[in-house]
């Protein structure tokens, strides 16, 4: 008769077996959405760090498929299929929100460190002489502001004393600016160059107005389905991104994507107005801890 301790080693040994056999044959599926057109690049920072994640725990988790789902979703589609599921898209990285994070099952670790959440303007470059002159918040909130309604931003600005001017329809938002509807225009440092250069000859007059920028904790963060696969999936994420912040490429990575982003904007000189994010949820990582947030106090000095 063997003994219990062999007996229990062989079942041991068989469960390894049987694990890695099942990770080979069953790979983790992660399927994320196309970009709007080909030249939208905005994303790409995000699925290049995720697979660098799953890379980094594949000997305890196993083999992996990452790639884009072929047909472009909007951001509605995206939700909802992952709230039906994640049939074909399973992972998407958006902006976060307390709604959101009801709906669906997020790793709550900042992908880029807040740099969402450094925003500047689109104006008339009639309108730069009189934001020259804006000192304090108070007098920022004399001009508004162009978002659409279903943006985190919109509920951000407001909860700050902002005047918003809700336009349902992006191309809607450049009509307004040039209708002077309202006079700014508030979009993401990793987006506003590309967006002016595309409008610039259709839009006579556009610039990104030079004085000015905005800074809240608004956190980019992974979402997957609430199903038991969408946990596995989570796991591995939330340990994967851990390995990488300890070992010191998350931050190389992250440096490396805020230099290409903020390479053609010049920061120097502008005025930075901190906001507060009502919709940031105590699932965030506290915004002392330099792991995950930025302060950039590199590129507009100590907060004050």
């Amino acid at each position: 008769m063997p003994s219990p301790l062999r007996h229990l080693l062989r079942i041991l040994l068989l469960w390894m077996l049987a694990t890695a056999a099942t990770a080979a044959a069953d790979p983790m599926r992660f399927t994320y959405p196309a970009p709007e057109n080909a030249d939208d690049q905005r994303q790409v920072y995000y699925w290049r760090l995720l697979a660098a994640i799953l890379e980094s725990n594949r000997s305890q988790y196993g083999e992996y498929t990452l790639e884009a789902f072929p047909v472009p979703m909007n951001y509605q589609r995206i939700q909802l299929e992952l709230e039906s599921g994640g049939e074909r898209v399973n992972i998407f990285a958006p902006g976060t929100s307390r709604a959101l994070e009801q709906k669906l099952l997020a790793i709550p670790l900042p992908l880029d460190k807040g740099l969402l959440g450094l925003r500047l303007f689109l104006i008339m470059e009639h309108q730069q002489a009189a934001l020259e002159k804006v000192k304090n918040l108070d007098m920022l909130r004399r001009f508004r502001i162009g978002q659409r309604p279903s943006w985190t931003d919109t509920t951000i600005l407001r909860h700050n004393g902002l005047e918003v001017v809700a336009t349902d329809s992006f191309e809607g938002l450049f009509k307004g600016l040039e209708a002077n509807r309202f006079e700014l225009f508030s979009r993401g440092a990793n987006e506003i160059q590309a967006e002016w250069i595309s409008r610039r000859e259709t839009v006579p007059g556009l610039t990104i107005e030079k004085h000015l920028a905005l800074l809240y904790p608004l956190a980019r963060y992974y979402f997957v389905p609430r199903t038991p696969t969408g946990e596995k999936m989570a796991e591995r994420i939330r340990d994967g991104l851990q390995r990488l912040a300890a070992t010191g490429e998350f931050e190389r990575l992250y440096r490396a994507y805020k230099r290409e982003v903020l390479r053609d904007l010049p920061l120097a000189g502008r005025r930075l107005f901190r906001l507060e994010n009502p919709e940031l949820s105590g699932f965030a990582p506290p915004l002392s801890d330099p792991r995950w947030w930025d302060d950039f106090s590199a590129e507009f000095g100590a907060a004050r």
